[in-house]
């Protein structure tokens, strides 16, 4: 049986964001994203799930939070794309960018949470973007809004990085009761 397992960009792009946005309280959560832990891959689910449940506690700085990781995620994972992948990413045409850029989300996803899937199908110009396995949704009782908000921006930011500008939109999430967590990408007039 194979556990899952957190993959060291989830908690150093948290740390980082936390860093960013919060830093009265990175000592703080230092206790569960401990950086010597973190270089050598060493933080597990429960300290990780605890960094999640504390920063939803809060108040207004979790979605930016979050939101910033995923950012920092995007970009580390596009700098580790070969230079000649990206380069045929930049010159591939738009519905094909699309797709490969996707595929990038796909490999962060793994890259973060080895239980995470997704799976992306797409209508012309718009995708849906189905999840299963987010750490961010696990809560204990439903959310008021989506907490996908760390993948959302991850999407956003690699399609930038792909040069693509598209709106990232959750539209359903396990942490507000839906099934599984969903998202449409939606590709902006240029």
């Amino acid at each position: 049986m194979n556990e899952a397992v957190v993959g060291r960009i989830l908690p150093a792009s948290l740390h980082q964001g936390i860093a960013d946005l919060l830093p009265a309280r990175l000592e703080f959560y230092e206790e569960w994203l401990n950086p010597k832990a973190m270089r050598d891959g060493r933080i597990g689910l429960a300290p990780l799930a605890a960094v999640l449940s504390f920063l939803r506690r809060e108040g207004d700085v979790y979605q930016p939070i979050a939101a910033r990781a995923g950012e920092y995620a995007a970009e580390w994972t596009y700098a580790d794309v070969s230079a000649l992948r990206r380069s045929v990413i930049r010159a591939a045409p738009v519905w094909l960018r699309l797709r490969l850029v996707a595929g990038l989300a796909r490999r962060l996803t793994v890259r973060t949470y080895s239980d995470c899937r997704v799976s992306v199908q797409w209508k012309k110009q718009t995708g849906t973007v189905g999840m299963a396995g987010s750490l961010f949704c696990v809560v204990r009782e439903p959310a008021g809004q989506p907490l996908c908000g760390f993948y959302a921006a991850a999407i956003r930011r690699l399609m930038a990085l792909g040069g693509l500008d598209v709106e990232v939109t959750p539209q359903q999430c396990r942490a507000t009761g839906a099934e599984r967590c969903s998202m449409t990408i939606q590709l902006r007039a240029s």
